[in-house]
């Protein structure tokens, strides 16, 4: 086995003189060597955060100078973080500064996961000539949609426990380091963190005065809820044009950022060679036992070997080997069901067959239950509820991002029983399957609805149902209704109008078993995971629950407005 030497706290100036501290693995042989590098905010010296998407000393070992930076203004590197908006032109000064050390070769690949994942792709958009590959890992296309917010809705279980849980304990935990902070401060970071479920349901959203000094960026994006300006200076998708660096997209099946892990590889397919894999993961969780599913041996990351994955993709763009990688199958899904990994030529699948299944009910979907079917409905009295902001339906499972994250204790699939039994949620289910039924693909949701506010949100969610009555969720998403037509102009409802939404439910890759049945949740709500609707039409961040209206929304589905789910099924012998 190769020797490796550690470098620790070298010091990488960047073009306005700030200094990153960077450490680095690299093989004790005297050499040059290409260089992988990972710039993670979350504290280069955890070795939970440091190996979360591939094994950095087996890296080292297959011959490459791993180089780990911290961000600009967390823990050891010097300067102020403001996340995303510096990545770009600090990546591609980190990538310049590793190309030239004498222990380098000058050829620099990425790699990381989550935020690190988000640094790659920014720095590739600056086309760093020294440059050639990255393995970004979880990650997305933008930190507007699927990231901060997701179809108009705040991201709220996700941004506030990042923002106060990693980034508050963080930041409290460098200026330790520092000597500008003591024990109590500590004691105060550490108990904000504990309580950030409680502070889930402190309104208005603007009044989190703890996170002024700590995370003043959590106010930043409260205060752009459309796609403008602010966020298109930080997206990658803006940039595409300028990345030349071939990537190998690591996704998850709940993970949060799966639609921008989806868009990146669709967006630059025909632009620059990439691969994509996906596994039944969640965002910091990239095992295959769930509390309320397992998915087998083979769904873990180390049994579906990333860092195996990782190291054949460096060794061809960072050592030209021709080692098959220009041959592979370009897409690795893991289909869940059958729970087996499968090589794919193309996403969405080329052999997708997209099939229409229409709502139907009696006015009672709500109380009685309603159908799927591949029948378009004729004249049916559409469904009502209430949504109410004081009462939101809860999260359950998803692609959520809430407390007890690294467990995967409120995330992935989870039985959704419970949640169905409320009276602002419908269900439409499909009859029992007479035969295996595979769904692999985007998924989308039309629904025709009206309500009596000016604002309310629309949620949708597709349930695998067991004969024994598990409803495992697979995807879900959400469209808040002023957004129906752009996220960069809101125009309100007209109460009492009909409009046709269309609903991103992002994707899957499931067999439905014999027997099983397929279930469409809707409702209005999915707290905390999105901030609650005020239905009121208003600025929803800055307002309480004085600003609380109760709406009463309706799904149609009749020959004028047929709602219906739009799904990839897959049909091989």
């Amino acid at each position: 086995m190769m020797s490796y030497t550690i470098d620790k706290n070298l010091r990488a100036r960047m073009r306005d003189g700030i200094e990153l501290a960077t450490d680095v693995y690299r093989p004790s042989a005297d050499g040059r060597y290409p260089v992988v590098l990972m710039r993670l905010p979350y504290n280069k010296e955890q070795p939970i955060l440091l190996f979360l998407s591939g094994d950095i000393l087996r890296i080292a070992q297959a011959g490459y100078a791993v180089v780990v930076q911290d961000c600009r203004g967390t823990f050891q590197s010097d300067g102020v973080f403001d996340p995303y908006f510096q990545e770009a032109e600090d990546g591609a000064d980190a990538i310049a500064w590793a190309a030239a050390q004498p222990w380098s070769n000058g050829v620099v690949g990425m790699m990381g996961a989550s935020y690190y994942g988000a640094t790659q792709w920014l720095a590739a958009g600056e086309n760093p000539p020294a440059l050639k590959a990255i393995a970004p890992f979880i990650t997305t296309d933008q930190y507007y949609d699927m990231w901060t917010y997701q179809g108009g809705a705040f991201q709220l279980g996700f941004v506030l426990q990042w923002a106060t849980a990693t980034f508050g304990v963080g930041e409290v935990t460098r200026r330790v380091q520092r000597g500008t902070a003591g024990k109590a401060e500590v004691e105060a970071a550490i108990q904000r963190a504990d309580e950030v479920s409680a502070k889930y349901w402190h309104l208005p959203l603007t009044d989190h005065p703890q996170l002024d000094d700590l995370a003043p960026y959590f106010s930043d994006w409260l205060a752009h809820p459309d796609y403008d300006d602010y966020w298109r200076r930080a997206a990658p998708r803006e940039r595409y044009d300028n990345i030349h660096a071939p990537a190998l997209n690591f996704g998850g099946w709940y993970d949060l950022f799966l639609g921008g892990t989806l868009t990146n590889y669709q967006s630059m397919k025909n632009r620059v060679p990439q691969k994509l894999i996906i596994g039944p993961w969640s965002h910091g969780y990239n095992g295959g036992t769930y509390p309320e599913r397992s998915f087998g041996t083979m769904a873990h990351d180390g049994a579906a070997d990333v860092t195996a994955d990782q190291i054949r993709w460096f060794d061809h763009w960072l050592k030209q080997e021709d080692n098959g990688v220009a041959n592979d199958a370009p897409v690795k899904l893991f289909i869940m069901g059958p729970d087996e990994w499968r090589e794919e030529q193309d996403w969405p699948l080329p052999d997708t067959h997209w099939r229409e299944l229409y709502l139907h009910s009696n006015g009672r979907g709500n109380v009685d239950g309603g159908e799927l079917s591949q029948t378009a409905p004729l004249s049916e009295p559409p469904d009502s509820y209430r949504c109410d902001p004081s009462d939101p339906v809860p999260t359950v499972g998803g692609a959520s991002f809430l407390p007890g994250l690294f467990i995967a204790a409120n995330a992935g699939p989870r039985d959704q029983r419970a949640v169905e039994a409320r009276p602002d949620v419908v269900c439409y289910t499909s009859s029992a399957l007479e035969r295996d039924t595979e769904i692999t693909g985007p998924v989308k949701l039309i629904l025709y609805v009206r309500s009596s506010a000016r604002d309310t949100d629309f949620t949708g969610k597709l349930v695998d149902v067991s004969p024994d009555g598990r409803a495992m969720i697979l995807t879900d998403g959400i469209l808040r209704a002023r957004y129906r037509e752009s996220f960069s102009a809101p125009k309100l409802l007209t109460p009492g109008q009909v409009y046709r939404l269309e609903i991103d439910l992002v994707a899957t890759a499931n067999v439905f078993r014999k027997g099983h049945q397929i279930r469409l949740e809707v409702s209005s709500s999915n707290f905390p995971r999105f901030d609650r609707n005020t239905n009121s039409g208003g600025i929803i961040a800055r307002e309480t629950e004085a600003d609380f209206i109760i709406a009463v929304n309706e799904i149609l589905h009749d020959a004028e407005h047929p709602s219906h789910l739009m799904l990839p099924f897959i049909e091989r012998s």
